[in-house]
């Protein structure tokens, strides 16, 4: 069935649905209350794509289902591997449009997969237009809905598990897209991904980041979310960050400051501040001190992260006797701090390269021309 026929035969995506919506449609057709569960179960940790396959439940009640939802999934379109073993996905949407998302493995000394990290996607493209980020490049186009976020995750927990033997052990919401744009998908995102029925992640193997939305993070501390969160900095100056970071006309350091101090004061959780090293630009002594000073605000750590380049940036990598010597001027400060290295740079692997590269088209953007 054509999507146009689907909207109008189906009334429901079921994986639009939080828990509690799920459970209210399947009370409203007549089931008891476990089957929500079970069906909860088939969609996230099973992994089913059509109701036939839901093989506890029975015809009738399938039937029910089919008369009033339908299940929507992502399909894999493409999928690079790096010499690093970073592999990227791109997958096709329902209405076209395309997102990514990248499984970065790390390894012990003898070769076994440690940690497996997901670095997911919240929308299709970004409004807010960082002058260093490919899928700021493409604009923003629409948000994804809880399922295409988690089917992200839950795909590549297959690939994993069929490669290394294990199942995937953290997600970062680092991927195409501001997360905290998309708030509400997200959150149910988080919450199912968290779910007994579902991959029974614990909270604090994810991390959502954000380049600085203040009213959105002020929300996270009044609903205390369990996840961690990272700001995405990168400049530690108002001056260098409006360069940059368009976002910081409106929503400036302190802005950000009283932001996470009211998160802090609520949470009690730190926070990362994602720091992206510009060779020339944000990477001297002077930025350094800025930097110590702003993880003074509250509990927090830094990832220096060494940046992938990207085509049509003028923004470069930093060097690495300049990472070395901001390094130290961290180190002077007593800033905890460690280097995130490039991966995947064989394979097109800062999110949005590979859609620019299939020719997406611009959306919406706040970015200056």
């Amino acid at each position: 069935m054509n999507e146009e026929a689907l909207q109008k035969t189906a009334l429901h995506d079921l994986k639009s649905l939080n828990k509690e919506e799920l459970r209210a449609l399947c009370l409203g057709l007549g089931m008891k209350k476990f089957r929500s569960d079970q069906i909860f179960q088939w969609l996230y940790q099973k992994g089913a794509v059509t109701f036939e396959e839901m093989t506890n439940l029975p015809k009738d009640l399938r039937q029910k289902l089919s008369e009033v939802a339908y299940i929507r999934s992502l399909t894999l379109h493409q999928k690079q591997t790096s010499k690093d073993g970073t592999t990227k996905y791109l997958y096709n949407l329902h209405d076209g449009n395309q997102v990514e998302a990248v499984l970065i493995p790390e390894f012990f000394d003898d070769g076994v997969a440690d940690r497996l990290t997901v670095c997911v996607s919240s929308q299709v493209g970004c409004v807010f237009g960082c002058a260093f980020c490919a899928t700021g490049k493409m604009g923003f186009f629409r948000n994804l809905s809880p399922g295409e976020i988690v089917d992200q995750i839950t795909t590549i927990n297959l690939d994993a598990l069929e490669r290394f033997g294990k199942r995937i052990t953290n997600i970062v919401y680092m991927g195409m897209g501001e997360p905290l744009h998309n708030y509400q998908a997200v959150m149910t995102s988080t919450e199912i991904l968290t779910d007994p029925l579902s991959l029974d992640l614990s909270p604090k193997r994810i991390t959502v980041s954000t380049v600085g939305l203040t009213k959105q993070i002020k929300q996270i501390g009044d609903e205390k979310r369990d996840f961690n969160l990272a700001i995405s900095l990168h400049a530690a100056s108002d001056d260098k960050r409006d360069q940059i970071m368009p976002i910081n006309d409106s929503l400036n350091l302190h802005a950000l400051k009283d932001a996470l101090q009211y998160y802090n004061r609520l949470t009690g959780k730190p926070v990362t501040f994602e720091y992206l090293l510009f060779d020339g630009f944000n990477d001297n002594p002077e930025d350094a001190r800025n930097l110590a000073a702003i993880t003074r605000w509250l509990p927090s750590k830094v990832n220096i992260i060494m940046y992938n380049n990207v085509l049509g940036v003028a923004l470069q990598r930093a060097r690495e006797d300049r990472l070395n010597a901001f390094m130290k001027q961290l180190s002077a400060q007593r800033v905890r701090a460690t280097v995130r290295r490039s991966r995947g740079d064989d394979i097109d692997a800062g999110c949005g390269q590979l859609a620019i590269r299939e020719g997406q088209a611009r959306g919406k953007t706040i970015a200056k021309a």
